[in-house]
């Protein structure tokens, strides 16, 4: 069972890992010794998880969620099986963790009155900076 908090926690049949070899540099294992985890939790079927919490896992996981609705987790960087599957599982439980705290709503506020004179003040500094870069007239 993985407890994401105080209400929501994915239990193990939601979860299925395979094992597949690393890439990149290992020594003589990396060739024989499958320690790559490839996570695969079914989110948009699980029980456990509120409709909102999907919509926004669905949005933070990006490209780590399929078509059929499922969150893939690759960890690969240690050389030992079960430490790349704690890895796996403590990034998916931070994904799950991230999706179920509540956006917060963006209140509307107004530029000061001196915030607004300061920016017009400075457009019209710039403005006036560029004019005088144009030609020179001759004045005879």
């Amino acid at each position: 069972m993985l407890h994401i908090n105080d209400t929501i926690t994915i239990e193990e049949w939601e979860l299925t890992e395979q094992f597949t070899r690393s890439q990149g540099p290992g020594g003589q294992n990396v060739n024989k010794v499958e320690t790559a985890v490839e996570l695969r939790f079914e989110a948009a079927r699980s029980p456990n998880l509120p409709d909102a919490v999907k919509r926004r896992l669905e949005r933070l996981a990006g490209r780590r969620w399929t078509r059929d609705g499922a969150v893939v987790i690759l960890s690969q960087e240690t050389r030992s099986q079960t430490r790349n599957r704690d890895i796996a599982r403590e990034r998916l439980a931070d994904l799950i963790g991230r999706a179920a705290e509540p956006v917060k709503r963006r209140v509307a506020t107004k530029p000061t009155w001196g915030s607004q004179q300061r920016r017009l003040k400075a457009k019209a500094t710039r403005g006036e900076v560029k004019t005088l870069r144009g030609r020179v007239e001759d004045g005879e």
